[in-house]
């Protein structure tokens, strides 16, 4: 018998032909859901039960599914991968046990795979899914996933930088993070959000250095400005701050911003408000 889906969260349960797990939460209707297709579901939530993901996660703000892909698996052992076509090192999941896992998952959010071949990861993909019912994530593992599945179901393949992992499940963990702290009243003052890296009030720029108490530390002084009570020249140090770190670390984000590009690109660079997939689809995002 496929077993149900692990789930994270409370409140109101969701009826179901298939008996819940005795241990598994019931989920909260209408709420944010992360649906997750894994090896490894006990990898979940992992850091995102932890801090305020955690405690929204409690609270039921948002929901955390896991689908263990090994149910689906084939055969006597539940194999879920194969010999890749052609030859070559490794092993490749089979497009049918996937298809059975995302047939679980059931339709109705954006599937994506966590894969080193996709678009990079950026803030204006996290705050779209924010302001979507969710997402279901793919953790991909070997030497991949059969081409043929990702093509059947139009998945969408992001990444989180130029490197390989041995698995997409701590990816999926960076995506749901940036995407959850998004979702109102999981942060417990949204105007954090404000002038925080690539945010709309930010600019679309890096976020200026912060500071805090004591006023002095090993000799190095918080920036008389800072101090100052005025107002307007906080805001105008920060703003050069932010205009000076972004020059010197990311030539990328400084050229779009000085460049003055149009509102649909710079959104797509930045960061700075949503993005649309059909946009992305024609528009080719800058490397990380």
């Amino acid at each position: 018998m496929t077993e149900t889906p692990k789930s994270h969260g409370r409140l109101s349960i969701r009826p179901s032909l298939r008996p819940r797990e005795l241990m598994a939460e019931p989920q909260v209707r209408g709420a944010w859901t992360a649906r997750i297709i894994t090896l490894f579901p006990e990898a979940f939530p992992g850091i995102l039960g932890l801090s305020l993901t955690g405690k929204a996660l409690a609270q039921g703000l948002w929901n955390l599914e896991t689908i263990p892909l090994r149910e689906h698996g084939i055969g006597k052992h539940r194999n879920v991968d194969d010999t890749p076509a052609g030859g070559g090192a490794g092993m490749v999941i089979r497009p049918d046990v996937l298809d059975a896992a995302l047939r679980e998952a059931g339709p109705g959010l954006p599937v994506i795979y966590m894969s080193p071949r996709g678009r990079p990861l950026t803030q204006a993909r996290a705050r779209a899914l924010a302001q979507g019912p969710g997402v279901t994530l793919i953790c991909g593992r070997f030497e991949g996933i059969d081409q043929r599945v990702l093509d059947a179901h139009a998945i969408e393949e992001i990444s989180i930088g130029d490197y390989v992992l041995t698995g997409g499940e701590i990816a999926a963990q960076v995506l749901i993070d940036a995407t959850v702290r998004l979702i109102p009243r999981v942060l417990g003052n949204q105007d954090s959000l404000a002038e925080e890296s690539f945010s709309i009030g930010n600019r679309g720029l890096l976020e200026a250095p912060q500071f805090t108490k004591p006023a002095q530390w090993e000799g190095r002084d918080i920036p008389p400005v800072l101090l100052s009570g005025n107002h307007a020249a906080i805001a105008a140090w920060r703003a050069s701050e932010a205009e000076r770190l972004t020059k010197e670390r990311r030539p990328d984000l400084w050229r779009a911003y000085q460049d003055g590009m149009d509102p649909a690109k710079d959104r797509q660079l930045s960061g700075a408000s949503d993005q649309s997939r059909d946009h992305r689809e024609h528009q080719e995002e800058p490397k990380r």
